[in-house]
């Protein structure tokens, strides 16, 4: 049976120096993936003419900014991230080629033999994040779960969360006495019937 080898993390892309290489419908779908869960990511999107829906989305993110320019191998300096989708299927694989001599994670979109990271599907609630990934293979799954995820976890799931932080500040003890502790009053999140 085939497995999901993929590794989760949760970037702080405040933090780091996204380019998005691609200015058209697949770059306004990236970067709105992107602002929506990180809406202080540092971004910026190269390409030879933008729509104007992506226009319009940067003017409302001071964090993203616009280079109208062909992409240029010197773009990759300075970098930690990058997305290419691009409609030229060259300058796209180009993009990957130059990204992983500078040893840089790297997305085709839609070229899934060229991806070092996909973009799942995510759900926020508060502190709450829950990344869905289907290894690539279906992404109208990986809406419908998140889709669900959305409608079963409660709105006041973030409460709860920064109670138990409160809590768990308050403990007493070694780290495993620690995690033993959590795990005891949490132990009714998981239902084992």
């Amino acid at each position: 049976m085939e497995r999901n080898e993929l590794y989760p993390i949760f970037l702080k892309l405040h933090n780091i120096n996204v380019l998005i290489v691609g200015g058209g419908n697949v770059g306004l779908e990236k970067l709105s993936f992107m602002l929506k869960s990180s809406p202080n990511a540092n971004v910026e999107v190269v390409a030879t003419k933008f729509i104007p829906e992506l226009e319009a989305l940067v003017e409302k993110h001071p964090s993203v900014k616009l280079t109208q320019s062909k992409f240029k191998k010197k773009m990759l300096k300075k970098r930690n991230m990058v997305i290419a989708c691009t409609d030229d299927l060259e300058v796209n694989k180009r993009v990957y080629k130059l990204a992983r001599e500078c040893y840089l994670i790297c997305n085709i979109a839609d070229t899934p033999d060229l991806c070092d990271y996909y973009l799942g599907g995510i759900v926020t609630k508060g502190n709450v994040k829950i990344a869905i990934s289907t290894n690539g293979k279906s992404p109208t799954t990986a809406k419908r779960l998140r889709e669900f995820f959305e409608e079963v976890i409660p709105e006041d799931i973030n409460k709860m969360v920064e109670n138990l932080n409160e809590y768990r500040k308050t403990l007493k003890g070694n780290f495993e006495e620690k995690v033993q502790r959590m795990n005891e009053i949490t132990k009714g999140l998981k239902n084992n019937e």
